[in-house]
């Protein structure tokens, strides 16, 4: 794994707050993890803002679980992530979705916000 301890760190605050999120079907909670003018591409079409990741959250089933691993971090900029994550999403009733996920993390004062989210699923 390339990066450091401390982006690292970073990177895990901010997914785990996601994940505990995303795990009770939460979805303004999750929303709260992105920016509030966030890119995100789940496996649907294409949202900009909280309001378009709440919704895509809501939609999902009841029951959802993700379980992440972080593969790789690069510090972009000065108050700017990125992070490459290996992701598992795990339902109550169908084959668990494995994908990759591409975030860019950026700082807003003390607190770092998802200001991009792309996830691909391969093969």
């Amino acid at each position: 794994m390339n990066g450091t301890a401390a982006q690292e760190a970073i990177l895990c605050g901010v997914m785990d707050r996601w994940k505990s999120a995303v795990d009770a079907h939460e979805p303004e909670q999750i929303a709260s993890c992105f920016a509030e003018d966030a890119i995100f591409q789940g496996l649907h079409p294409y949202s900009v803002g909280r309001r378009g990741v709440a919704e895509y959250y809501d939609s999902q089933p009841l029951g959802l679980t993700a379980d992440y691993q972080v593969l790789e971090t690069r510090q972009l900029a000065e108050g700017v992530l990125l992070g490459y994550l290996g992701v598992d999403f795990s339902f109550t009733d169908r084959p668990t979705i494995r994908v990759t996920l591409s975030v860019v993390l950026r700082r807003v004062a003390d607190q770092w916000y998802i200001a991009h989210y792309q996830v691909s699923k391969l093969g």
